[in-house]
Parts: C-alpha cells; sequence; structure tokens
C-alpha cells in the first residue's frame, strides 16, 4: 500500500497532465510545426501549481471545519480539490479564449513565429 501522500502527489500530476493535455489539444498544429507556450499559457500553468499547492495544504484544514468531512481521510479531501481544480481550469481556459487570449501558439519547423 501506498502512503497517503505518495498517492495525493500522483493524484496532482495527473491533474496537470490532464489539464496541459486538454488544453494542448484545443490549439490546431501547422504541418510540420509545434506548439509553444505563451506568457498568458506561463500564468495560466503558474496559476495551476498554485492552487495545487495550496490545496495540498489547505484541503485537509477545511475539511476539519465542515462536520461531514471531519471524518474523511486528507487523501480524499485533496483528491476532491484537485478535481474541483480540473473543471476550473476548463472554466478558465474557456474564459481566455473568449478574450482572445491563446495559451499555445504554433510555429512554423523553422522558428520564423506564429502562424
Amino acid at each position: 500500500m501506498f502512503p497517503p501522500d505518495t498517492v495525493s502527489a500522483a493524484i496532482a500530476l495527473f491533474i496537470v497532465g490532464m489539464v496541459f493535455l486538454r488544453t494542448r489539444l484545443q490549439y490546431a498544429t501547422a504541418p510540420g510545426g509545434r506548439l509553444r507556450l505563451t506568457a498568458a499559457g506561463v500564468l495560466y500553468f503558474a496559476a495551476l501549481g498554485a492552487l495545487l499547492v495550496s490545496g495540498w495544504f489547505a484541503a485537509p484544514r477545511l475539511a476539519q471545519l465542515v462536520p461531514s468531512l471531519a471524518s474523511l481521510a486528507p487523501v480524499l479531501v485533496r483528491s476532491g480539490w484537485f478535481l474541483l481544480v480540473y473543471y476550473l481550469f476548463i472554466l478558465v481556459h474557456r474564459a481566455l479564449k473568449v478574450r482572445g487570449a491563446q495559451v499555445f501558439r504554433s510555429t512554423s519547423a523553422r522558428g520564423e513565429g506564429p502562424r
């Protein structure tokens, strides 16, 4: 059996991977081109990391404030937090797209800039 902190870390890494893949799939790549992270993308993933790290510490403490959640194991509370962050970042990405901000941009194979 794995220690609870190891399970929580694996879940957090899984969520980061899912947000990355889901976001990346929203952008088309030109043939022979690559997708590069934009400045908005750096902030997007920094905010994701900050929320996951804050949830690591805050979720078990917040669960103690709610009597019905106080008996749950910290790994379950953290998992719930991480899942909520995943769904939140679906909405954040949609909001960024509506405002015209891109998380990734397409570049040509020779690095000539955006296409």
